[in-house]
């Protein structure tokens, strides 16, 4: 039911009607910058790029694509990782870099209203002006936007304490595959009236219809955070550290690496090793602590972990710039390995599983890929891994690749027997639409499907994604 490719002369005048001609690309350089997200394997092909200005102007696009049957791919940041943003059977792209407003703060409601190219980053530094705060954040925060995060309920390093971007949507306007303009919830915390249809775009990977601008609620700044980083002797270490500290002390980050990770960032040579002890795995917590107290009870905490053999040693940060130097262990990872072209798996179960799940998981990736460097890090605080299999140099990127898939079958298997997801933070875009089953029972994706066919009947939002029709 994907519309097919269909860019007439007419049809790009019409556009260029709607956004003007300096809103408007078709050069080979622009098509393949914007065409694309951070996936490697599929090579982009749209027909036009465009840059509106409003939800009106979306709307007419969405409309012209309609009566055209030309399909559409929408384009945030492009900063994603399963292919959700890859427009490949020449689609019009909608960009989103040209609606990058803040447009209101309603102090008294604790919430600001954004247009969808509003990058990360510049939503928390205003949050930070305004004395507030917007806790999503991420490695990509610098180029990531919030429609794309919306897109994805992107996650992140603080879900632990502040849960995913869903946490904190209060409401959205969208436009649907139709083309009509939806304002849905308006930003209240209070509305008993049916269906909540704005979690069906939260996630929706631009499926439905595009997020064009959303209510978001902000919260208090976190006082005098402090980063410990720990080394532990093996992967069974990690889960009794995070609950030795949650026992007793509110994290608002519990991350993990291991030592093929931290030697890739040490590498690029911006950041030094935290202690000279080389540790196969490390964790790295964060938590507030405005009183004394809490500072000797973490302390406290930490030795107990030396002494029952679960930390072989351990930092913590002294000022500001310490703790910056120690969350760059961790958030340079991604950047570190993308030289490498890794095949990346973003995975989660429930947190009483972890243990038993990484140590099935770990077997399955020794006995598949003896001779392939494995980098393992992810925010496992909620359950949450990122395996990543780095590209040999004597293999091509599509045998690589095809290596590469025939474990995950079982990777996903293993998935499935846990209750998991096959996708934790990146969505499903185009890398994982063949594995849905494995989260999704079929009656449920049959629902999706109804769902999909309501918003955009004639199959043109962000076709090939999820799933086909």
């Amino acid at each position: 039911m994907n519309a097919p490719v269909a860019l007439t002369p007419e049809l790009l005048t019409l556009l260029t009607a709607i956004v003007g001609e300096n809103r408007i690309k078709t050069d080979a350089d622009s098509l393949e910058n914007w065409g694309r997200d951070h996936t490697k394997h599929f090579d982009p092909n749209p027909s036009v790029i465009v840059f509106p200005s409003s939800t009106e102007q979306v709307q007419a696009i969405v409309k012209l694509a309609n009566q055209f049957n030309v399909a559409i791919t929408p384009s945030g940041g492009r900063t994603g990782l399963s292919a959700g943003a890859v427009a490949t059977n020449g689609e019009i792209v909608i960009s989103f870099d040209k609606m990058n407003q803040i447009l209101e703060f309603l102090p008294a409601d604790r919430m600001v209203r954004v247009q969808a190219g509003v990058v990360t980053e510049q939503l928390q530094n205003y949050a930070e002006q305004q004395g507030m705060y917007y806790p999503v954040d991420f490695a990509s925060a610098g180029s990531s936007q919030i429609g794309g995060n919306i897109g994805t309920n992107a996650g992140g390093i603080k879900v632990i304490k502040y849960g995913m971007t869903r946490n904190w949507v209060l409401g959205l306007t969208v436009v649907t595959g139709k083309g009509d303009i939806l304002r849905l919830n308006k930003g209240m915390i209070k509305n008993a009236t049916g269906y909540a249809l704005q979690h069906l775009f939260i996630g929706g990977e631009g499926t439905l219809g595009l997020v064009t601008e959303a209510e978001i609620k902000l919260e208090r700044k976190p006082q005098n955070l402090q980063v410990m980083v720990l080394g532990t002797p093996d992967f069974e270490a990690v889960m009794p550290v995070l609950h030795a500290f949650q026992k007793e002390i509110d994290l608002t980050a519990f991350e993990f690496f291991g030592e093929v990770a931290m030697q890739k960032v040490l590498d690029r040579g911006h950041v030094q090793r935290p202690f000279e002890t080389t540790c196969p795995f490390y964790v790295l917590l964060e938590f507030e602590a405005p009183y004394e107290p809490i500072m000797d009870k973490a302390m406290q905490i930490f030795e107990h972990c030396m002494e029952q053999g679960w930390v072989i040693d351990g930092v913590m940060s002294q000022s500001l710039e310490q703790a910056q130097s120690l969350w760059r262990l961790r958030e340079d990872i991604s950047e570190s390995i993308a030289p490498y072209i890794p095949y990346k798996n973003d995975i989660s179960v429930l947190i009483t599983h972890v243990p038993a799940f990484i140590k099935e998981i770990d077997a399955i990736v020794a006995d598949n890929y003896p001779d392939f460097e494995i980098c393992w890090f992810g925010h496992i605080g909620d359950g949450n891994l990122h395996l990543n299999i780095l590209k040999p140099e004597n293999l091509t990127k599509d045998e690589f690749f095809a290596k590469c898939q025939v474990v995950n079958k079982y990777v996903f298997e293993t998935v499935k027997k846990y209750d998991g997801s096959i996708s934790a933070e990146h969505g499903v875009g185009m890398t994982k639409k063949p594995y849905l089953e494995y989260s999704r029972s079929p009656e449920e994706i049959e629902y999706m499907k109804a769902l999909k066919l309501a918003f955009d009947p004639n199959g043109i939002m962000n076709p090939g994604k999820l799933f086909d029709l």
